[in-house]
């Protein structure tokens, strides 16, 4: 199989697989406990059905639309996702260039294994840093200040990560940052040996953005769970999450919203975006899809900030339905990532084209000329 056989999630999922060790796979692949919110992520895109209206005239089509204070060439950008050069050795730095070359945003994690004044001074396009709230306090304030020097457009503070997920396929495989080899997983990783020349000989592995502060995760190896657990600010609060939106003083994103109540009391805090977001299916098992909870938070706020709909985006009519839902946007991971792990930048690019491609004709055939222009009259619920 190749990147040229890759023209769906799927298949880039499946690359992956060829290419990665089984722990490094199974980081990616896999959610918590039982992994039903996990499945429901995307399950929640076939409650309802897209009604085209046609003889539109619709040859030309506009994908643009504005978020967290940038125009966007499309409706989708790539969440901040960390460990990125696990997956392949060119990491954060691929995917930046990727997200450049459409015109979209990206974003990196605390955890990234790129630094934050690296990626401000190569990466043209819009971009968002993702803070995960350490016990550390000065810590925190590094990082934001790294951002604010590096002219970050936005800050998106994760706020559903106060202890780690149950990802038992992690547990199972033993997987943790920096990998530690054990007589146990010792086959899985001597089975891909071009993953592991470039994770022996090329640039050392480390998190940047952490490693002048705390040694876990770059040179003391944790599970991620554990890292959550043991390393972040079990006391995050609304106080906390006011407070580093007044110090970031720009584009303010909370990451892992899931009700009306909180996506009121983000806009009350002076965010200036949410994105409805359950992390992927990796922290509560049996919550609702972020799909599922759109419309009504729209409803309550979409007046007030930006509702971004986050994960489980496969297709580009899951875009298609979240946006007549009425998100300004939608982002996710595991659709960029598995394409990073299969080929680096061309497959990041391979994938966004893909998805671009699909929203494009998907507008055409719906007879919509503009991604303002969908509504839920395009929509009938099953």
């Amino acid at each position: 199989m190749r990147l040229i056989d890759c023209h769906n999630f799927d298949d880039f999922r499946t690359l992956a697989k060829r290419r990665l060790p089984g722990p490094v796979f199974h980081y990616i692949d896999g959610g918590a406990d039982d992994e039903r919110t996990l499945a429901r992520n995307t399950q929640a895109y076939e409650e309802c059905d897209l009604v085209p209206n046609i003889l539109s005239g619709a040859e030309e089509v506009d994908l643009t639309t504005t978020v967290l204070g940038r125009t966007i060439d499309m409706p989708l950008f790539l969440s901040p996702t960390a460990l990125q050069r696990l997956f392949h050795w060119r990491g954060e730095r691929a995917v930046g260039r990727a997200a450049e070359r459409f015109g979209t945003y990206f974003g990196i994690s605390s955890l990234a294994t790129v630094g934050i004044a690296e990626i401000g001074a190569t990466i043209s396009s819009p971009k968002m840093f993702q803070l995960y709230v350490h016990k550390d306090k000065g810590l925190n304030r590094a990082m934001v200040e790294q951002c604010k020097a590096a002219e970050f457009d936005a800050l998106t503070l994760t706020v559903d990560t106060i202890v780690g997920g149950n990802r038992e396929r992690c547990l199972r495989t033993g997987f943790t940052s920096p990998p530690r080899i054990t007589p146990r997983s010792f086959l899985s990783y001597a089975a891909k040996p071009g993953w592991g020349l470039n994770y022996l000989f090329r640039e050392k592995f480390e998190l940047p953005n952490l490693s002048g502060h705390i040694g876990e995760g770059s040179s003391v190896a944790l599970s991620i769970g554990d890292y959550f657990t043991t390393m972040l600010d079990q006391t995050l609060d609304w106080t906390m999450a006011e407070q580093i939106r007044a110090d970031w003083g720009g584009e303010f994103c909370l990451k892992g919203i899931m009700s009306v109540e909180d996506a009121k009391r983000a806009a009350d805090i002076g965010a200036t975006a949410i994105m409805v977001s359950n992390h992927g299916g990796r922290q509560l098992d049996g919550s609702r899809a972020p799909f599922d909870q759109l419309a009504e938070i729209v409803d309550a706020v979409g007046d007030r900030l930006d509702v971004i709909c986050d994960g489980g985006i496969r297709r580009g009519s899951h875009v298609l339905k979240a946006l007549s839902v009425g998100a300004k946007a939608c982002s996710g991971g595991r659709l960029y990532l598995y394409a990073l792990a299969a080929a680096g930048q061309a497959g990041v690019e391979r994938a966004l084209g893909n998805l671009r491609s699909e929203i494009e004709r998907d507008m055409k055939l719906m007879g919509v000329k503009s991604v303002g222009a969908l509504g839920r009259d395009n929509l009938r619920w099953r």
